[in-house]
């Protein structure tokens, strides 16, 4: 499953949590922390943000 990685609203890469963990030196929990709402909303959209790609 892929996940689209943000700065803001700068598009950063595109991968598995496992790769963008990877990119980021955080662990895949971080990267599943960055996409949760809350984190979202708290920050206001300007940090790292993570959303699910959803396929056919």
């Amino acid at each position: 499953m892929d996940y689209a990685l943000y700065y803001g609203d700068k598009f950063i890469d595109l991968g598995t949590k496992e790769y963008l963990a990877k990119k980021l030196n955080v662990k895949v929990s971080t990267i599943s922390f960055y996409q949760r709402p809350s984190h979202k909303k708290k920050t206001n959209y300007q940090s790292w943000i993570v959303i699910k790609i959803e396929g056919d």
